[in-house]
């Protein structure tokens, strides 16, 4: 089965400043409130959110959130970027891989954010749109969850 591959870019006006949004991007508590899309759950096993730490988590629906993810950071530049690897697993076999940026700045209204996401899927072109429908649906609960800390 050949490789598919793609990258695609988020960007958003955030109301929150820089450092208050670098807490929701990596404090591991609020990545499970907002980086799982729509009804699915995200629960951190392991969190280590350090240069060459390495995060565990499972995500899915949630009676059974059957996908491990490992999420390995290379980059943690406090409040302007960050860079992490993430491979996903389900029952035993690698589904796809991915590389994500995080670059922030400051705006007089709180932060500009872009996530950038490049992908691999290991398991045909269908996961790419499943990653891209995760990265979506998270990226939607993340600008609503600042709005919220904004209050």
């Amino acid at each position: 089965m050949p490789t598919d591959t793609d990258t695609f870019t988020f960007d958003r006006a955030m109301p929150l400043a820089p450092t208050k949004l670098w807490g929701l991007l990596t404090d591991p508590k609020m990545r499970e409130i907002w980086s799982a899309p729509g009804d699915a759950v995200l629960d951190v096993v392991i969190a280590d959110t350090r240069l060459g730490g390495v995060d565990r988590h499972r995500c899915g629906p949630e009676d059974a959130p059957e996908f491990e993810v490992e999420t390995r950071w290379y980059n943690l530049d406090t409040p302007q970027a960050a860079t992490f690897t993430e491979v996903i697993e389900a029952g035993g076999m690698r589904l796809g891989a991915s590389l994500v940026t995080y670059a922030l700045s400051e705006t007089p209204t709180g932060s500009d954010l872009s996530v950038t996401v490049a992908v691999t899927s290991f398991v045909g072109p269908e996961m790419i749109e499943e990653f891209r429908g995760g990265w979506t649906g998270a990226m939607e609960k993340l600008v609503a969850l600042s709005a919220k800390t904004l209050n």
